[in-house]
Order: structure tokens, then sequence, then C-alpha cells
């Protein structure tokens, strides 16, 4: 007797909570890129000050984004909890960030901006390049 077949694309990679996680990764690791570029552009104008200080609130919005889009991936969705650690762990760097931002300490808030740089751009290469890339398109046809 043949087992009844199981949904179980939620958890593969390509479903739409992959796509998006990725999207939530690639809008945190963009936001960072903004405020890297802000970053010197407030040294030298108050628009330059204006604009970071409205990125950072982008970046955190996207970091808690992320937290939620790797919780509903990961529970309901049947896929990893490693997504959740990373975007927590993200969160809670934005967090620090911030409050060193907001306490004018630029010898800790520049260095960890660049810290936050490097590991959400590794996180966002590790999600696009996931083991089994993108599903193909129902009805597509099969070349193996």
């Amino acid at each position: 007797m043949p087992q009844p077949r199981r949904d179980t694309t939620a958890a593969r990679p390509g479903t739409a909570l992959h796509r998006t996680v990725r999207a939530a990764v690639a809008a945190q690791t963009l936001a960072l890129f903004f405020q890297a570029g802000t970053a010197g552009a407030l040294l030298v104008s108050p628009l330059g000050a204006q604009l970071h200080d409205i990125g950072s609130r982008v970046m955190y919005g996207a970091s808690m984004l992320y937290v939620v889009a790797a919780i509903v991936a990961w529970r309901p969705g049947g896929g990893s909890p490693g997504p959740v650690l990373y975007a927590s762990g993200l969160l809670v760097l934005a967090s620090v960030q911030v409050a060193l931002g907001v306490a004018h300490l630029p010898a800790y808030h520049v260095p960890l901006g660049i810290v936050m740089v490097v590991l959400s751009t590794l996180d966002l290469a590790r999600v696009l390049t996931a083991p089994g890339g993108p599903l193909p398109r129902p009805g597509a046809a099969r070349t193996t």
C-alpha cells in the first residue's frame, strides 16, 4: 500500500518562505551598506546626518523583519532554525549599534558597524547559495 504523499515544499529552498527570508536578509544587507555610505556623509553635511538617522531606522526595521521571516519559515514552514539564530544575533547587534550611535561613541559604533556589514553580507551569501537552489516551475520540462 503506497504511503500518502506529504507536502514538504515549505521546508525546501525556493519556496515562498525561503524567498521571503532571502528578501529580508537582502533588505537588511542593503540597509547596512546604505548606513556605511551615509556614515561619512554625516561628518560633513547636515543632510548626511539626517540620511544616516533615517537609514538607522530602516536598518533596524529590516533586522526585525528578518527575525519575523526566519521564525515563520522555521516554525510553521518546517525550515531550519539556523536563520532564526542569525537573525536574532544581528538584531541584538543592531540594538547595541543604535545605543552606541545615540550615545555618540564612534570608537565602538564604527567597528561594530563594519562587523555587522560583514556578517550580514556573509549571511546573504549563505541564503543565496543554499543547497538545492530554486525549485523548477510547475509544468517545466525536466532535463535529467
